[in-house]
């Protein structure tokens, strides 16, 4: 067994062990709304659930040098974000969309998305997504870093509005196998569900 303690080495070599040991991780692709109305459009598999009472969910976005990313600028201005759970269909359109492009540059026009109104939220959808989440912002978390520039927002969204294609919901279920999820691995890797299998929990 090789041990590892991760103050001897650096975020880049930390970053490595993490991305290639914490998988797969299901992919957000996060649009928001700037103050100048530029949808903005971004991928993030720092993503995960907190809660169901209320609905929330989490997503975790690294700054630049301590620099907030678009992202979580435009949710602290608009107070809202809409989450789509990233599938097979589009996951190529998603990937476009992690293009590095100034704040008045739209990812969702540079990846040939289609917006769609929300229902609750003033920040548009997309149409490509079998499954979207309108989300209000519950609180943002700087994290890690220094005190004066830290390095991750953690951003928690409290779902107001669930958006189900009628092909993945089944009676109060997501088909997982119709939903076709894809997830993140390391480096350029992705994959996709995969076998599924069922153990019963312990009584």
């Amino acid at each position: 067994m090789i041990t590892i303690d991760p103050a001897s080495q650096g975020d880049r070599d930390n970053y490595k062990l993490l991305i290639g040991s914490v998988i797969p991780r299901p992919i957000a692709l996060v649009t928001t709304l700037s103050s100048e109305g530029v949808l903005n459009a971004a991928p993030f598999s720092y993503f995960n659930i907190i809660t169901a009472s209320p609905p929330m969910i989490s997503i975790s976005v690294h700054r630049k040098q301590g620099v907030m990313k678009d992202t979580s600028r435009n949710a602290i201005a608009a107070g809202a974000f809409v989450v789509h759970v990233s599938d097979e269909s589009y996951i190529r359109q998603i990937n476009e969309t992690a293009a590095n492009l100034p704040p008045e540059e739209s990812e969702v026009d540079y990846a040939g998305l289609t917006p769609v109104p929300s229902t609750k939220v003033t920040v548009p959808g997309l149409a490509e997504a079998r499954i979207r989440m309108e989300c209000v912002l519950e609180q943002i978390i700087p994290l890690g870093g220094t005190e004066g520039a830290p390095s991750t927002d953690l951003i928690i969204g409290r779902i107001v509005c669930f958006h189900l294609d009628e092909s993945v919901y089944q009676n109060g279920h997501i088909d997982a196998v119709k939903l076709q999820p894809v997830s993140r691995l390391a480096g350029s890797l992705y994959a996709k569900l995969g076998e599924i299998f069922s153990i019963d929990r312990p009584q």
